[in-house]
């Protein structure tokens, strides 16, 4: 007989599931995610550091794990919340199941609730905390306990790498600066035949000067850019002597440092099918994203900024170039994993930029 777990929320109201993963009880922050495949690449997206995902796709899990599709070695989401979560998985790659997976890492999952009702609150009252809790009788406690609770602002230092190292290529140098990046980031630019070296997100501007590299990839990474100050002073201090790409927190942080301001959004952009718009070139491109907080468009008409692609959904930034420096950003995920490719082509844009400053004053 399946044991039975409670998923409350801070306005009160109450999910009656089941357990799957680990036996533990957390707090956090809950968010929604509506791809419909890439489970094992989201809960190993670092982005999802102190989170609780909620799954609106209702079968997660039928497919299994496999060694090759983690984005992280280990996963630091809170817990994860679905419909189903598929006991008997069917795949040639698959080697674990999901609650296999979720028990070996101590994350706690429930599913047997209605995820379209606790999606449709979210969207309604924004991003809610939440708790998961075992013993009925603690139900009280736990929602008290929730409307006081305050979570930590430092989980980029919790996710990003402690030492640099280096995946090695023949080609362009790039510095990668870890705010909780995604592995797939590194696989691009090892594609690309780029040389990359990855370093921990308080690495100093001198640092990165010092190593002569021909670009700069400012990662992905979990909770309010405001609270990551090293990374806003570190990219003022490349800002002009290196060409530099932004992904998502990096995106944030690159408007931060240039004058413009983020705000936190209602209940954010998680998913595989976001629409976003090409200003250039008019083309409407379907994008993975996973971020809650966003650029103020109207910060940006007093910077250096200009904006180069809107969310076709809510009008919201989804990138920025310099106007007269080598240095441009995105609010989504090219990168993929999971999700579609349509804007892969970024990263060969970056190569460009790169290769154009080759040997420039930029790098003196």
């Amino acid at each position: 007989m399946r044991k039975q777990r409670f998923l409350v929320l801070e306005d009160g109201t109450i999910f009656k599931g089941y357990r799957f993963g680990s036996d533990k009880e957390i707090t956090g922050e809950i968010v929604f995610n509506t791809a419909m495949t890439g489970y094992q690449e989201t809960l190993s997206d670092p982005s999802y550091t102190g989170q609780i995902i909620t799954f609106t796709y209702p079968l997660i899990g039928n497919y299994g794990i496999n060694r090759d599709d983690f984005e992280t070695l280990t996963p630091t989401l809170k817990g994860m919340v679905v419909r189903e979560a598929c006991e008997l998985p069917s795949n040639f790659r698959n080697m674990a199941s999901l609650d296999e997976t979720l028990t070996s890492y101590d994350i706690p999952g429930i599913d047997g609730i209605d995820t379209r009702q606790l999606t449709r609150k979210i969207r309604e009252h924004g991003v809610l905390k939440a708790a998961f809790v075992n013993d009925e009788d603690n139900i009280a406690a736990a929602i008290e306990a929730l409307k006081t609770a305050i979570f930590p602002t430092d989980e980029v230092a919790q996710v990003s790498t402690k030492t640099a190292y280096v995946s090695t290529g023949n080609d362009l140098r790039v510095v990668l600066i870890d705010f909780g990046k995604k592995e797939n980031i590194v696989r691009e630019l090892n594609l690309r035949g780029c040389d990359v070296t990855v370093m921990p997100y308080n690495t100093t501007a001198e640092e990165i000067l010092r190593l002569r590299p021909d670009g700069v990839m400012l990662s992905n990474g979990p909770g309010n850019p405001q609270d990551v100050e090293a990374g806003i002073n570190m990219i003022k201090g490349i800002l002009g002597h290196i060409p530099f790409f932004g992904i998502c927190l990096g995106h944030q942080l690159f408007a931060l440092a240039c004058g413009a301001e983020t705000f936190k959004m209602k209940f954010g952009h998680r998913g595989a099918n976001h629409p976003v718009k090409n200003l250039a070139t008019g083309r409407i491109e379907i994008t993975s994203q996973n971020h809650g907080y966003a650029v103020d468009p109207a910060s940006v008409r007093n910077t250096a900024l200009e904006i180069t692609h809107t969310a076709l959904n809510d009008g919201t930034v989804e990138g920025l170039r310099h106007v007269s420096l080598p240095a441009f950003s995105v609010q989504y995920h090219p990168e993929a994993s999971p999700g579609p490719h349509d804007p892969n082509y970024l990263f060969d844009d970056f190569i460009t930029l790169m290769t154009e400053n080759k040997g420039s004053v930029l790098n003196a």
